[in-house]
């Protein structure tokens, strides 16, 4: 009978909330990462302030991806539960209103109950900007990480293919002590180097990252653009599996998530 009881609580409780969707975008420079932390802003914690001002609601936003300090997003996708009823379109504007300069709510949405914004994701989308320029640049500084000498793009795009499929990336990652049973495996689906002027750019898509493993392949690439690490060199370290072998870690500025994707669209996910 309690057991009863307890599930037709949780039931009724369901009916009363809402599960919302976000995607944001972000300028993460000035900001300790997504997660929250005591003392110092976070993208988690601005957003909540945020939602409270709406809606007076004290809610705990989940992130899809928790982006470090100084890195930016394009299509972060967040969640959390409200007991509003302002439509998805309201709680664009009305956050937005809400958020500092550098957040911006992009779209809402609402979604099942059952929506699990991180554990759900099928993949996530990231870019790493370089600007490969002698004389720096006061307008991309911000978003992008200056490399002086010139780049081998295509001795980059040739190392970065050998990341594809699944496997363990040990030597990629770092700051992996307090968690030493941790999987270093992953499935990356896509990886290239383009050039757009001045600026090249690393793109990769993956199951899920390990900490840094980003910034250390994009140094690692550099490396080999540079022609201070050969491509076999580079396929070695991927090899070696030795945690913190690969890089050096290039700075948060060029690191960018771009999109999360999932099993179907927000649309289909609807309550």
């Amino acid at each position: 009978m309690t057991l009863t009881m307890t599930a037709q609580k949780i039931e009724q409780i369901r009916k009363l909330t809402t599960r919302l969707a976000l995607v944001l975008e972000y300028d993460g420079t000035d900001y300790s990462g997504f997660q929250w932390q005591s003392n110092v802003p976070s993208i988690q914690g601005a957003l909540e302030s945020a939602v409270e001002k709406l809606t007076g609601d004290k809610v705990r936003v989940l992130g899809s991806s928790r982006t470090d300090t100084g890195v930016h997003a394009r299509g972060q996708v967040v969640s959390f539960d409200t007991s509003s009823s302002l439509t998805a379109e309201t709680f664009v504007n009305g956050l937005n209103y809400h958020l500092p300069e550098d957040i911006a709510v992009k779209a809402a949405c609402q979604v099942s109950d059952y929506f699990m914004v991180r554990s759900m994701a099928v993949s996530r989308e990231y870019s790493y900007t370089i600007l490969n320029c002698r004389t720096r640049s006061p307008i991309t500084s911000r978003f992008a990480h200056r490399v002086t000498g010139k780049l081998d793009v295509e001795a980059m795009n040739r190392s970065c293919q050998m990341l594809v499929g699944t496997q363990d990336f040990a030597s990629f990652a770092s700051d992996i002590n307090d968690e030493p049973e941790m999987s270093t495996v992953r499935q990356v689906h896509q990886a290239k180097v383009i050039r757009h002027g001045d600026m090249v750019v690393f793109n990769i898509m993956a199951n899920a990252f390990i900490r840094h493993q980003i910034r250390s392949t994009a140094g690692a690439l550099v490396q080999v653009g540079s022609g201070k690490l050969s491509e076999a060199e580079f396929f070695s370290i991927l090899e070696a599996k030795k945690v913190g072998l690969a890089g050096p870690k290039l700075p948060a500025c060029g690191l960018c998530l771009e999109r999360v994707n999932y099993p179907c669209s927000f649309e289909e996910m609807r309550k």
